[in-house]
């Protein structure tokens, strides 16, 4: 009997050596979101059966922070077990930045690398406010106190400011990909002009190692980990309350709103 099951069905992973595969879709800080990755990469780099990871990336970048927080979290991981970032789509700005936290990046030859670069979206409705007859009466205490409020123009002084503050996440960022690839940080600078590229001219540039497919990443993990093939998809876990608040109406008036107030914030964003 228990041989006939074992030839029906699949051999299972848990508690063996194996490759954990992880999925990065969508853009950071709403698809991809910081805390509950940051989670679950520790455990991956903390559980003994893990052998290796493959890092399913298909992502446009987005939230700075956020992907500063996962890309330390994956650099820390791969420094303890091999990690092999594979992009299917899109590995991008942000997206990028990811990928770089691991030991050997694969690239399938149709996807778009690279878009390294900062960038600093503020909406301003000033105008919108006037058509209506809206004024907004602010009271502050520092003087760019609301330098950042979409309610007026940004001075000239507060455009300097903030081109100051992206100046100083892009060479960051510029930093961050040629200590992960190994590349002079003026050649990076020379690439990071905010266009993405092909993968194999990304190839070319030194931004990825290998061009290749989903099997080609797998068998990369698998020879660098020392184990036969064997996979376990991983993915986060939101915690209980917030997948409880999340089936009803109420949950989705709050994504709502809270979409509304972020879109009317600055954002600093690797995309």
């Amino acid at each position: 009997m228990n041989r006939l099951l074992s030839m029906v069905l699949p051999e299972l992973p848990i508690g063996r050596p194996h490759t954990a595969v992880l999925e990065l879709y969508g853009a950071l800080g709403s698809a991809i979101r910081g805390p509950e990755y940051v989670r679950t990469i520790t455990a991956l780099a903390q559980d003994q059966r893990v052998r290796s990871v493959v890092l399913d990336i298909d992502s446009p970048g987005g939230s700075a922070p956020v992907a500063d927080l996962i890309y330390r979290s994956l650099r820390h991981l791969s420094s303890r077990k091999p990690t092999v970032a594979f992009i299917r789509g899109a590995g991008l700005s942000g997206g990028y930045l990811l990928a770089c936290g691991a030991s050997k990046v694969v690239a399938l030859p149709t996807a778009l690398v690279g878009s390294i670069g900062v960038i600093m979206i503020r909406p301003v409705v000033q105008e919108l406010l006037d058509r209506v007859g809206v004024k907004m009466v602010i009271t502050k205490e520092g003087r760019l106190k609301d330098m950042f409020q979409p309610f007026r123009e940004p001075t000239d002084e507060e455009q300097e400011k903030v081109q100051a503050l992206t100046a100083e996440i892009y060479e960051w960022f510029v930093d961050a990909v040629a200590t992960s690839r190994g590349l002079d940080p003026k050649v990076v600078r020379e690439y990071a002009t905010g266009e993405m590229f092909t993968a194999p001219k990304a190839k070319e540039m030194g931004l990825i190692d290998e061009l290749g497919d989903w099997e080609t990443a797998l068998d990369m993990a698998s020879e660098l980990g020392r184990i036969p093939r064997r996979l376990q998809y991983i993915r986060p876990r939101r915690p209980l309350l917030e997948r409880l608040l999340a089936r009803g109406g109420a949950a989705m008036a709050g994504a709502v709103v809270a979409e509304l107030e972020s879109r009317l914030s600055p954002r600093l964003e690797l995309r």
